[in-house]
Order: structure tokens, then C-alpha cells, then sequence
């Protein structure tokens, strides 16, 4: 009994937190800009950032017909929503983006990796046929981990 205390000290912190692995099995095509798969392990705070689309702070819209601006905006917004919930870019497991015009990814897909570097989360990039206001180009919706 005297040694299991101890263990249970040295131990505990590694039970503590979540742990989040990306993986791109060699048998998928190589991703740009996204991981696969990634896993969360152990105990953690999940965090749901809504769809988030290229308002500023005071509900005016940013970029009007400029892919790349409303992106900036969007991912502007994203940062904001996520450090208000103690989490960064790399807490994020799981993104999706929604865009009117699938031939400006490219504009998209290089605003995304300044944000997400090497930590790139699990991603669904898809084109829809508009947005809930005509002149929106692009929605960003995300699911972050952090221990808690």
C-alpha cells in the first residue's frame, strides 16, 4: 500500500491530460493543409466554435467579393472565439469551411496555413450555393480540445 501512493503521484499528471495525435496513413492521399486523422485521448475540454463568417466585431461585413479579405476576417474571428475559450489553432481537431466559389480555395487555403502551421486539424472543405447574406463568401466552423 505504501508504494502504491507514490505511484499514484508520479502517475497522475500523465492521466491528467488529453492527448491529441494527427495522423496521415501512408495508405491516403498526402493532405494539404489538413490531417486525416486526429485523435483525442484521456481527459479533455471539447470547445464548439460556431460558423464563424467575415463580420468585424461590429456586425459590418469585411471584404465584400474578396475571397482572400473575407478569409483574413474569418480566421481573425476564429482566433478571437477560440482564445475567449483558453484554446489556439493548435487545440483544433476538427474544422469545416464552407465557400460560394470553390475555384478561390487557393485564397482560403493560404490565410489558413499562416493560422494553423504544421498543426493542421481534420478537415471537410465543401461549396455551397450561398451563405445566410448574399455578399458572405466563406463560413469557418471548428471543434478545439484543451485540457482542461
Amino acid at each position: 500500500m505504501r508504494f502504491m501512493l507514490p505511484a499514484l503521484f508520479l502517475f497522475l499528471p500523465v492521466l491528467a491530460f488529453a492527448q491529441v495525435k494527427r495522423v496521415n496513413p501512408p495508405t491516403l492521399s498526402k493532405p494539404t493543409g489538413y490531417t486525416h486523422i486526429v485523435e483525442v485521448a484521456g481527459p479533455s475540454k471539447t470547445i464548439y466554435i460556431s460558423g464563424q463568417i467575415a463580420f468585424d466585431k461590429d456586425g459590418a461585413i469585411v471584404g465584400a467579393g474578396d475571397m482572400k479579405a473575407q478569409a483574413e476576417q474569418v480566421f481573425k474571428n476564429l482566433e478571437a472565439a477560440l482564445t475567449a475559450a483558453g484554446a489556439k489553432f493548435s487545440d483544433v481537431v476538427k474544422m469545416n469551411t464552407y465557400v460560394t466559389d470553390i475555384d478561390k480555395a487557393p485564397a482560403v487555403r493560404e490565410v489558413r496555413a499562416r493560422y494553423f502551421g504544421d498543426a493542421t486539424p481534420a478537415s471537410t472543405f465543401v461549396q455551397v450555393a450561398r451563405l445566410v447574406r448574399p455578399e458572405l463568401m466563406i463560413e469557418i466552423e471548428v471543434i478545439a480540445v484543451v485540457k482542461p
